[in-house]
């Protein structure tokens, strides 16, 4: 079978589970990207069109259109523990939409069987942000969200893994929401002994509650600053390596 005759076969099978053209077009063309890329046939890769399409078909609303049925976890996690969580979860089917203003991943899944997600992050301040989205849009990956200095971005592991894409039985939604690793709980500790230690002194009058105020400002911004500047310490260290 000829490439264009898996993609019309592939998409006559999703267009009749009822996918929109929008989603099947835009299917096809991360799948075409990635068998240039690959330089292997397309059953070869992904296995028969009709079986591939079962995977694929419905997996995710229309762009736009919202899943009654979908799950929904909003979680988090240190910057020292981020990644791998994302990594953990993503293998599970949750497709994080968005960060919401105090840094949660704001996730959903759909039912059944799920698309499997993979995640990366960067940073993006100043002159990287443009040179950091050129380089990663060619390759599928989608911005979805942002906080301090990092941008974190998806793609949907089907374009690359074929069938092994998917999950058919997901697990249930996790009952954590906080997933803080050894030196992210030190950072945290940290910064409770230095607020407590601010607070004890506004008792007994070394500070008001203006200074108070400040003071806890003071170490919050602090702490983001201090841990984010760990983080891309560490990461220029990898990368050299």
């Amino acid at each position: 079978m000829t490439t264009d005759a898996y993609f019309a076969e592939l998409s006559g099978s999703l267009r009749a589970a009822q996918v929109p053209d929008e989603q099947i077009a835009a299917t096809v063309e991360d799948l075409r990207a990635h068998l240039a890329e690959t330089g292997t046939a397309p059953e070869e890769e992904f296995g028969p069109a009709a079986a591939f399409a079962a995977q694929l078909g419905g997996l995710a609303p229309a762009p736009g259109e919202p899943d009654e049925r979908a799950e929904n976890w909003t979680w988090t996690a240190d910057l020292f523990n981020d990644r791998r969580m994302l990594a953990v979860h993503g293998g599970q089917g949750w497709e994080v939409e968005s960060l919401d203003a105090v840094g949660r991943f704001v996730c959903r899944r759909s039912p059944g069987s799920a698309l499997r997600w993979e995640y990366r992050r960067e940073v993006i301040a100043g002159r990287r942000r443009s040179r950091v989205l050129d380089e990663l849009t060619p390759e599928g990956w989608e911005l979805c969200g942002e906080w301090l200095v990092y941008g974190y971005f998806k793609r949907p592991c089907a374009a690359t893994a074929g069938p092994a894409g998917t999950v058919g039985n997901p697990p249930a939604t996790p009952q954590r929401w906080l997933f803080l690793s050894r030196r992210g709980k030190a950072v945290l500790a940290a910064w409770c002994v230095l607020v407590g230690g601010a607070l004890a002194a506004s008792f007994v009058g070394v500070l008001g509650t203006g200074g108070l105020a400040i003071s806890i400002a003071v170490v919050s911004v602090f702490s983001a600053v201090y841990t984010s500047h760990l983080e891309t310490a560490a990461g220029r260290a990898r990368n050299r390596g």
